[in-house]
């Protein structure tokens, strides 16, 4: 038994996702995977196209035999904390073998140094210089690692599925695991692409062809979709709640930093619509992205504190039956569950971060075109494959 973990989002879940599960297998002998996912919202700062059983039903029949939620906290954090969060849970499991991941280079022993790289760049003075200078995380630190290493490192900081697989070996550094970090070189359209002339294309190219109602079987098996969620559907109702919120409300938000909640404040007060309240927050040293996560942490209640411990259980969202294998072999000291509801009564931290999914679960259920009622995230039943 050698088991993968493999964090992802799968929004959605396409052929380059199934690529990678059969390259894990195929290339660093994987014989079972298991997948920490994001549930109702992104890391882009979005909400999730399709539902997250939905999404973990369409993991586990592309290749994958468990799918775990990483708490909503995580899911909308910085690639930092994204990772953090999601090393933890596959950390915790004490099963996993590889953590295998995407990336435009496809070298693990390049990310690695890059990895140091990025750990010597963030406590130096230059690097603290160029973000007082105005410059956004990723800019001052590209800046800095140019200052002090070669080249081919400097690039692996441009991509971004690079970025996100030295923020795991970082985090799976810092944890002292003995996970070995593996890279699957992307195959396919570049992330964010429009390009549909090969079988791999981005998930923001699936997202619209989906959104659009057009045949998308030439590059996911999976088409069962029958409710979307779009962030258009709640714009009101995060307005509204932002305009409820104080300055102090938006200092306590994850990442919100040098006078931020002014900003965001001041354009809460004079917005009229979610794309106009994004561009009046947006400076040259925060990102679109940063700021859409920042908005969304706002709506749901979720603050800096929530960031403070790691994830404090394990949610099971689908198995199949070497998924059931994978949680018979693990040794994990966090409780593990289906059950929202029973992961919340495990302790006073898994209490808070369970409260939080079940009110993120709850706003997502009006993003849906097809709007559902509250409480889903307590009645929902798991993913089970035989």
């Amino acid at each position: 038994m050698k088991t993968a973990a493999i964090i992802c989002e799968y929004n959605p879940f396409h052929n380059g996702h199934k690529y990678q599960i059969q390259q894990t297998r195929e290339k660093y002998g994987a014989t079972h995977i298991v997948c920490v996912m994001s549930g109702c919202f992104t890391q882009r700062g979005d909400v999730a196209l399709a539902d997250k059983y939905m999404r973990a039903k369409a993991a586990l029949l592309g290749g994958a035999d468990l799918v775990i939620e990483l708490p909503v906290a995580f899911a909308l954090s910085s690639a930092e904390q994204f990772a953090r969060g999601a090393c933890h849970i596959i950390n915790s499991l004490g099963c996993v073998d590889l953590l295998s991941f995407g990336s435009e280079c496809g070298d693990a022993a390049l990310l690695k140094e890059a990895a140091g790289a990025v750990h010597y760049a963030m406590d130096t003075e230059e690097f603290a210089s160029f973000l007082r200078g105005g410059l956004s995380y990723p800019a001052a630190l590209k800046k800095t690692v140019e200052l002090f290493y070669t080249e081919d490192v400097v690039k692996t900081l441009t991509e971004p599925n690079n970025t996100l697989g030295i923020e795991y070996i970082r985090a799976l550094d810092m944890l002292g695991s003995s996970i070995e970090p593996v890279t699957i070189q992307r195959s396919g359209a570049r992330h964010d692409s429009d390009d549909t002339s090969e079988q791999i294309i981005s998930a923001s190219r699936l997202r619209k062809m989906l959104e659009d109602g057009k045949d998308v079987s030439a590059y996911t098996d999976f088409t069962e979709y029958d409710n979307f969620a779009h962030i258009e559907n709640l714009e009101i109702a995060i307005l509204a709640k932002l305009r409820c919120m104080s300055v102090s409300d938006f200092a306590k938000l994850p990442n919100s930093t040098n006078g931020m909640e002014n900003r965001i404040y001041k354009a809460t007060r004079s917005a009229v619509g979610l794309p106009q309240l994004l561009l009046m927050i947006k400076s040259k040293n925060f990102t679109l992205a940063r700021i859409r996560r920042l908005v969304l942490c706002a709506f749901l209640g979720i603050t800096k504190n929530d960031l403070k411990n790691p994830p404090a259980y394990v949610r099971i969202l689908g198995m199949n039956t070497k998924g059931k294998e994978i949680l018979s072999a693990a040794d994990c000291p966090l409780p593990m569950d289906t059950s929202l509801a029973a992961l919340a009564k495990s302790g006073d931290t898994a209490a808070k971060q369970a409260q939080l999914e079940a009110r993120a679960g709850n706003m997502y259920a009006l993003a849906l075109d097809k709007k559902q009622p509250c409480g889903t995230e307590y009645t929902a039943k798991p993913v089970i494959l035989t």
